[in-house]
């Protein structure tokens, strides 16, 4: 097992873990941004990680894991290959609605694992989670690498994160960072929210 210092120190090396201005989809500004990407490029680093956000939910039944595309699509796959169950994800129709798509299906018996990278309000893991529960399927909870809230996110079902830490952010007119005139960023997958 992985400590959690051996995590962060996995995440520093593979740069998960920037250090700068970053604005966030949120239109939040923060000083530090987590790029799970980075990880999932490295086999040999993100299987034992994912293995051991499996062994969270070892032994309890789980027969399906599911994430929302794109970020948790192979952590999903590995967290379910793991625990030798069936790996699916979500996407956003054109109305931006989370639905499952190419065949994917979830039946009532099944008992469903939702997994992500990184939670800071969770709500595409809500999403996700309400749309497996509305198939009658028991959601049996939401496992993350980071929890960016520091255990402060509520998202209606139990929450087990492997790196739980909070990461401060601030409003344009609030950042110290903007302040100073350092520049921020724009990084990850998802445009500004308008």
């Amino acid at each position: 097992m992985l400590t959690q210092e051996q995590i962060l120190d996995i995440f520093k090396e593979k740069q998960v873990l920037l250090e700068g201005h970053f604005r966030l989809t949120s239109g939040r500004h923060a000083a530090y941004y987590m790029q799970c990407a980075q990880l999932l490029q490295y086999p040999d680093a993100a299987g034992p990680i994912c293995e051991q956000l499996a062994s969270l939910y070892a032994n309890q039944g789980i027969t399906i894991v599911v994430g929302p595309a794109t970020g948790a699509i192979i952590i999903a796959y590995e967290v379910a290959r793991a625990l030798g169950v069936k790996a699916l994800f979500t996407e956003r129709d054109s109305d931006g609605k989370m639905v499952l798509r190419r065949g994917f299906e979830i039946e009532p018996e099944d008992k469903v694992l939702v997994v992500e990278d990184v939670v800071t309000t969770g709500g595409s893991c809500k999403e996700v989670a309400a749309l497996a529960a509305a198939t009658g399927a028991e959601v049996v909870g939401i496992g993350v690498l980071v929890d960016r809230s520091g255990g402060k996110v509520d998202l209606g079902w139990p929450l087990k994160a492997l790196i739980s830490m909070e990461i401060e952010s601030y409003t344009v007119e609030e950042c110290p960072l903007c302040a100073k005139g350092i520049p921020a960023i724009k990084p990850g997958s998802r445009p500004d929210k308008k």
